[in-house]
C-alpha cells in the first residue's frame, strides 16, 4: 500500500513517511488510531520493520521540545534500573522528538499487552501492583534529581468556597438545558448532595504548612497506563505515558492510584486489595502510616471538591469521561462515609 493511501483518517501520508523514515524504521505499511486522549493521540503502526506505537503529543511546544524529551530521558534511564517502560525511538541525531508541521512525535516499540483494572488482580497481584509503583518512585528518585525549589512544594489543597462558586455555575447550566436526560439528574443531585457535604465536612480542609515527601512521580499512573502480559502469568511488561511527570507527593500518587485500580462499579473501594497493595508500596518505599494517613485525607479532600468530569461536559462540551462520573461521584459519598475505614486500608 502507498503512504499517501494509509492515512486519510489518521495522518497525512507524507508526514507518516518522513518520520518513519527519520526514525529508521523502513517504509510506512499500515496505520491505525488507537488511542485519543487530552494530551495525546496514539496510533498502531506498522512498517517494513515491525510495528511501532506513534504518539503525536498534543500538548508539545513545537518551539520547545525539551520537556517530552526529558521525560524520554527519564523513562530511558528507568529502564536501565529494572523499571518496565517503553523509550523512544531515536534519530540520527540522537533525538527522540520529531517535529514536522508544527506538531510533536515519537516513536515507541510496540508492546504486545492488555489493560487489567484491580477488579481483576488478585491480592497477590495488587501486592506486586503496589510493590511496582514504589519501585518507580525509589527509581525516579535514583534516575533524577528534584529541583530544590520543588522538592518540599505542593499545591494549596482546594478552597470550599470557591467548589460552592462552580456548584452554582455548574447547577445553572444544567438547568438552563433545553432537553435533560438522566445524566443531567444523577449531575444535578449529585451537585447538591456534594454542597451539603462539603458544608458539614469544610472544617476538615487539609491544613498549610505540613509539606508531605515529594518527588518525581508517574503523574498518571491508572489502568490505561499500566499494560500487563496478555498470557500466564500476568505481569505488567509496561508502564506507559509519561506526560505527567513531575515532582508531587509521592503517597498522594498512591492513594490516587489505587482509588482509580480499585473502584468498584457501585461506587466502593475494594478494602481488602488496598490494604494488600499498600502494605508493598510502604515496605517498598519506606513510607510511614503517618505519611499514608495525611496523604488520604488529602486525596479525599482533593476529591470531594473536583468536578472535574462534569467541567468537561458542561463547560467544554466534551462528554468522553461521562461513562466514569457515575462511580465516581458514589466513591465520594461512600468514601466520606467510611473514612476511618480507607485510611486504615491505606496504614494498616
Amino acid at each position: 500500500m502507498q503512504s499517501s493511501q494509509l492515512i486519510g483518517r489518521t495522518l497525512p501520508g507524507r508526514t507518516l513517511t518522513a518520520l518513519v523514515r527519520r526514525f529508521g524504521a523502513g517504509e510506512p505499511v499500515s496505520c491505525e488510531p488507537v488511542t485519543q486522549g487530552l494530551l495525546n493521540r496514539g496510533y498502531r503502526l506498522s512498517t517494513t520493520r515491525g510495528r511501532f506505537f506513534l504518539k503525536h503529543h498534543l500538548d508539545g511546544d513545537p518551539a520547545a521540545p525539551g520537556r517530552i524529551e526529558h521525560q524520554h530521558r527519564v523513562t530511558a534511564r528507568l529502564g536501565t534500573l529494572g523499571v518496565p517502560v517503553v523509550p523512544p525511538l531515536q534519530d540520527a541525531a540522537g533525538r527522540t522528538v520529531a517535529v514536522l508541521e508544527g506538531r510533536c512525535y515519537a516513536l515507541h516499540p510496540w508492546v504486545d499487552g492488555r489493560h487489567r483494572d484491580g477488579g481483576e488482580l488478585s491480592p497477590a497481584q495488587s501486592r506486586r501492583l503496589g510493590a511496582l509503583l514504589g519501585l518507580v518512585h525509589i527509581r525516579l528518585e535514583e534516575a533524577v534529581p528534584v529541583p530544590e525549589a520543588e522538592g518540599a512544594g505542593r499545591h494549596a489543597s482546594a478552597d470550599p468556597e470557591a467548589t460552592f462558586a462552580l456548584i452554582d455555575d455548574l447547577l445553572v447550566r444544567i438547568r438552563a438545558r433545553r432537553r435533560r436526560d438522566c445524566f443531567d439528574e444523577l449531575a444535578e443531585h449529585r451537585l447538591r448532595e456534594r454542597r451539603v457535604l462539603l458544608r458539614h465536612h469544610a472544617h476538615r480542609r487539609p491544613p498549610a504548612g505540613a509539606e508531605p515527601v515529594a518527588g518525581w512521580v508517574h503523574g498518571d499512573f491508572h489502568p490505561l497506563n499500566l499494560l500487563y502480559r496478555d498470557r500466564e502469568p500476568w505481569e505488567p511488561v509496561a508502564i506507559v505515558d509519561w506526560d505527567r511527570l513531575a515532582v508531587q507527593p509521592r503517597a498522594e500518587e498512591a492513594v490516587r492510584a489505587a482509588a482509580i485500580f480499585f473502584l468498584q462499579p457501585g461506587g466502593t473501594l475494594d478494602l481488602g486489595k488496598i490494604r494488600a497493595y499498600a502494605r508493598a508500596y510502604r515496605a517498598t518505599t519506606g513510607a510511614g502510616a503517618d505519611e499514608m494517613a495525611a496523604a488520604a485525607h488529602r486525596v479525599w479532600w482533593e476529591r470531594l471538591n473536583d468536578f472535574w468530569m462534569l467541567r468537561w461536559r458542561y463547560q467544554l462540551r466534551d462528554r468522553r469521561t461521562d461513562p466514569q462520573f457515575p462511580a465516581a461521584a458514589a466513591l465520594v459519598v461512600w468514601w466520606t462515609e467510611r473514612y476511618d475505614e480507607v485510611r486504615d486500608a491505606f496504614c494498616a
